[in-house]
């Protein structure tokens, strides 16, 4: 069972409906003991990091997803915002992340010269950096829908695990360990995301 994290943002019922195509079960929940119970755990997002943060906050989830996640070794995939969450904070908001993985949040530096607009909005490549459980098996030109005026900036290479390159080449998924996050939302990247929470629900 994945439970799909419910804080009040996010494009939840896409994430499910995409589940029960590809025959897994989903719950949606702000439950901590459905989430404690399940295998596997989604958490999208749609919107500010701030706000994201506060309402984990005001439900009684922060730790209970780092504990589940970093301590009992509990597979995450973080979606849009949600991925953003998982990193330590962002340059669009004050408030801390959930600190799971080593990396930043920044606006797009965008060269004003270079014609392109903040939000990037819409399909775009993406070129994977390293192998994973999350890409098995996915081959050829993949695109995914994307949404977003903020990024993530790994410490380390060994982090970075897909990029895409928007005026300048930026990373669009992370991974450490049994918790990864993609910038792109693959409930709206039709077949490419189908395979993608196919390997997350059946290969991680």
């Amino acid at each position: 069972m994945i439970a799909i994290i419910d804080y009040g943002l996010g494009n939840l019922g896409s994430i499910a409906n995409m589940l029960k195509v590809i025959g897994e079960k989903s719950v949606i929940t702000s439950d901590p003991e459905k989430i404690k119970n399940a295998d596997k755990l989604i958490l999208p997002g749609v919107g500010a990091f701030d706000a994201g943060m506060t309402q984990l906050s005001e439900r009684g989830l922060i730790s209970i997803l780092q504990e589940e996640t970093m301590q009992k070794g509990k597979p995450i995939l973080g979606i849009c915002l949600g991925m953003q969450l998982l990193g330590r904070k962002s340059e669009e908001g004050t408030l801390p992340g959930l600190g799971l993985i080593p990396f930043d949040n920044i606006r797009f530096r965008i060269d004003p010269e270079s014609g392109l607009k903040v939000p990037h909005m819409g399909w775009d490549v993406v070129r994977f950096e390293q192998s994973s459980p999350l890409l098995e098996g996915i081959e050829g030109t993949q695109r995914y829908y994307f949404v977003h005026s903020y990024h993530a900036v790994c410490d380390a290479q060994e982090n970075c695990l897909m990029t895409c390159d928007y005026g300048y080449d930026f990373t669009a998924a992370v991974v450490k360990d049994n918790m990864m996050g993609v910038q792109f939302h693959p409930e709206k990247s039709h077949n490419f995301g189908m395979r993608l929470l196919e390997n997350f629900a059946r290969r991680c």
